[in-house]
């Protein structure tokens, strides 16, 4: 990808736009200099000409990559609706019932949908129902978990201090987010559970935010079986690693079990709530949303990525890809300041000696035209469009050698 490279990176346009936008927005978590104007199959195009293969999908939240066929034919035929945006609880719209029962027909049995905006309202309307079965008590979240920034989410997030200073929590317990099945604290849940009434236990499967860490089969097993028998429902964040980038459509399907409650959002294009019929609320406004799903198009293309994740079978490839990636990033373990690789399917993680070196690593790989984004205190987070064939995996591959080897 080098040669796509035309001007050094930000170029004059970029740079116009860089200096507007910090001048009157706050600059919260910008990465580098990289002003987005369009892009084609996993390839991103800044306003000065350049091209990067694109390994971040926008963190999940553009699993088919850019201007495929069937999202194009979906915005073109939304280009004249006047209505393209309504009060999605107080109207109802073909859109929402298209999206709704295309999703639960890929969720577990017996479960209903509510449709919002984002990831963290997701997660926010996932704990107002356990709370709303169980009572205002408090929740058992995991250390270096993120659930959102909102202020409900962000009590059970953990990720980085910044996020956290001088706001305020709900009453929250802490578990270790295990790794290995032979960790000490695997069963430190059970200990809470046993002197503590709790609203509900929540946790990711593999932590985006929180370094790209892969919970422990035995662990997350260990959560569900301690769920049933207290009676606190589980709740299972899947915002970041839903609809397919672990090769199947959640995560938690790789540890067999289900969960009570769950948070979805990004590659689906807007938010949702997945939850057990039993759990839903019986008075109508319990929970609600402006958008309720967001804009009409969006929900119309979210039904469409999950039509063409199945129709072109790329849960097959994120696990065929992803194998692909892994082994070759691994080559890279114990050298060049790389400590560890780590993933499921398409969401990879590799772990560098100290943030330094993992911030020179991200840099010299955006100078060389790959994209990439940080998590965690030092790790990097791989995790490319399901639509990502062998040539860029490898090419990928390539410069980030490359990128940790010339450092």
């Amino acid at each position: 990808m080098k040669h796509h490279i035309r001007i050094a990176p930000p170029g004059p346009k970029a740079s116009r736009i860089i200096e507007i936008t910090k001048k009157h927005t706050y600059d919260s978590t910008f990465v580098y200099p990289l002003v987005i104007k369009g892009g084609h199959d996993c390839v991103i195009e800044d306003v000065d000409g350049n091209e990067f293969l694109d390994f971040t999908s926008n963190v999940g939240s553009c699993p088919l990559g850019y201007s495929h066929p069937e999202i194009l034919q979906v915005l073109k035929e939304y280009s004249n609706n006047g209505a393209h945006k309504i009060a999605g609880q107080d109207f109802y719209s073909e859109e929402h019932a298209a999206l709704a029962e295309r999703l639960v027909s890929i969720l577990p049995r017996g479960f209903k949908v509510f449709l919002i905006n984002s990831g963290a309202e997701a997660v926010e309307n996932s704990i107002k129902i356990a709370y709303r079965k169980m009572g205002p008590l408090p929740g058992v979240s995991c250390k270096n978990a993120f659930h959102g920034r909102t202020l409900g989410a962000l009590t059970f997030t953990s990720s980085k201090p910044v996020q956290k200073t001088n706001f305020p929590e709900l009453p929250v317990l802490r578990i270790k987010f295990c790794i290995t099945d032979d960790d000490p604290e695997i069963n430190s849940a059970e200990n809470i559970l046993k002197e503590n009434k709790v609203a509900f236990i929540i946790s990711e499967t593999v932590q985006g935010e929180g370094g790209y860490s892969i919970a422990s089969k035995k662990f997350i097993q260990n959560l569900r079986k301690l769920a049933t028998k207290y009676g606190v429902p589980l709740i299972l964040d899947e915002v970041q690693s839903g609809l397919g980038h672990t090769g199947k459509w959640w995560a938690f399907e790789h540890y067999g079990v289900e969960p009570d409650i769950m948070s979805m959002a990004k590659a689906l294009q807007v938010g949702a709530t997945g939850f057990r019929v039993e759990l839903e609320p019986t008075e109508k406004g319990v929970i609600s949303s402006t958008w309720g799903g967001g804009a009409r198009i969006d929900m119309a293309v979210g039904a469409k990525t999950i039509q063409v994740i199945e129709k072109e079978k790329l849960l097959e490839n994120a696990i065929k890809m992803g194998t692909v990636l892994k082994n070759g990033i691994s080559e890279l373990c114990g050298k060049n300041g790389i400590e560890d690789v780590r993933g499921i399917g398409l969401m990879i993680g590799i772990e560098c000696q100290s943030k330094e070196r993992r911030d020179a690593v991200l840099l010299s790989m955006f100078r060389h035209g790959i994209l990439a984004l940080g998590a965690g205190q030092k790790a990097i987070r791989i995790i490319p469009p399901l639509i990502i064939n062998e040539e860029q995996v490898n090419e990928g591959i390539s410069v980030i050698h490359e990128s940790c080897s010339a450092l």
